[in-house]
């Protein structure tokens, strides 16, 4: 008896272990998930957020790149340059938050333009 009330147990304590791990793949830490959208020259990134709660007026509802004309939805700039990982793609999606307290880049960048919205955030990137 005490054997399948183990069993029972056992099974319940792997099923909610499943759930949780899932939810922190979907959205680790309450992150915002983005996605590079536009790699400019120079760091001139341009950030979709794909989901997660982020306050409306950080980011463009719509932009419209004025060398393409491509249009984009509910994007910011990258300002936190020193600290985005080079090796991101167009195309990558990643999880990141906003920090209250932004470090100051100090960081040689070119001054090459690359056209981006006008709004720009600093982000850190969550860890995997």
């Amino acid at each position: 008896m005490y054997k399948n009330i183990l069993i029972v147990l056992s099974f319940f304590v792997f099923l909610s272990c499943t759930k949780e791990n899932n939810a922190s793949v979907i959205n680790p830490n309450g992150c915002i998930k983005g996605k590079l959208v536009l790699k400019g020259i120079c760091m001139n990134y341009v950030i979709e957020v794909v989901s997660g709660t982020i306050d409306p007026s950080l980011i463009e509802s719509t932009w419209e790149n004025p060398d393409t004309h491509d249009v984009y939805k509910n994007v910011f700039g990258l300002a936190s340059i020193c600290t985005f990982p080079p090796t991101l793609k167009e195309g990558d999606e990643f999880y990141f938050t906003i920090p209250q307290s932004p470090v100051d880049q100090l960081c040689i960048q070119c001054k090459a333009y690359s056209p981006i919205p006008t709004k720009t955030l600093f982000i850190e990137l969550c860890a995997k």
